[in-house]
């Protein structure tokens, strides 16, 4: 009988080394949710509207209640385009950013498509129902478990590669979303896919940064190897019309400033320091 159970544990522990951990923020079964939540939002009816104002939306966007076949969800509608009180904002890099995502198997980006309100196009994104941003957190001292911290600092890390390959310009905490269980989700992309020299000959997050050391320090190996892989024709083919040419040649720049960060943190602290 003991014997058996020693086999047995044995046999599951190979398993569980043999499984590759995923990295994705969203979880499996959510994951596998994208493509009726994405239908869902280009085509559930409005039938409800507020439009945000203040400080804290720049953008003004608009809060939809919308419904199909007895559903009911909210959605992020926006439309900003141009100079805004200083930034350039796009609603279309909302949803190049969701497909690169996708793309990357990242897992971080809520469902996020093209849609039509009042007229005009922009973009409609799943509303992450159950979270708090992570000024919420600070301001109410919420302290997290001791066993999230260490999956928490990964999620960090992956955020600053995110950043650094997609060039948000405007990563802050109202911008990081915390789920019930401690996963770390991103919204606010309208900043993104920078083309400027000051965006395609440097990274933001690197150890020169105005706020001290911002590292990629532990990354997973799948998702640096599917970085390194990237090429025009596979962005093209996953974000379609929502970035143009010069800002997919940026993205492909940046991924070589980035590949070229981690092989210095890797010269510095060892591979299996950086790559899991």
């Amino acid at each position: 009988m003991r014997k058996g159970l020693i086999v047995l544990l044995a046999v599951f522990g190979m398993a569980v080394i043999c499984v590759p951990a995923s990295f994705a923020q969203f979880t499996a079964e959510e994951i596998a949710e994208r493509p009726q939540w994405e239908e869902f939002l280009a085509t559930a009816n409005i039938v409800g509207e507020e439009q945000i104002q203040g400080d804290l939306a720049v953008t003004s966007p608009w809060v939809l209640t919308l419904e199909k076949d007895g559903q009911t969800h909210r959605a992020l509608w926006k439309n900003a385009e141009g100079r805004m009180r200083g930034f350039i904002e796009g609603w279309q890099w909302e949803i190049a950013a969701y497909r690169l995502d996708k793309l990357l198997g990242l897992g971080m980006v809520p469902p996020t498509v093209e849609r039509r309100f009042h007229g005009s196009r922009g973009s409609c994104q799943y509303w992450m129902d159950g979270t708090i941003t992570l000024r919420t957190r600070e301001e109410k001292k919420l302290k997290m478990p001791s066993y999230k911290v260490f999956s928490w600092n990964r999620a960090t890390y992956l955020q600053r590669l995110w950043d650094n390959l997609i060039a948000n310009e405007d990563r802050h905490q109202n911008q990081i979303l915390i789920t019930e269980d401690w996963r770390m989700l991103l919204i606010d992309h309208s900043r993104s896919f920078r083309t400027s020299k000051r965006f395609t000959t440097r990274l933001i997050y690197t150890a020169k940064h105005p706020e001290g050391p911002k590292l990629m320090s532990e990354l997973p190996r799948a998702l640096v190897e599917k970085v390194k892989a990237l090429t025009f024709e596979e962005i093209r083919g996953a974000v379609g019309d929502t970035l143009t040419d010069e800002e997919i040649n940026a993205v492909l720049a940046r991924r070589d400033l980035i590949l070229a960060e981690i092989d210095k943190l890797i010269k510095a602290n060892g591979e299996d320091k950086v790559l899991y």
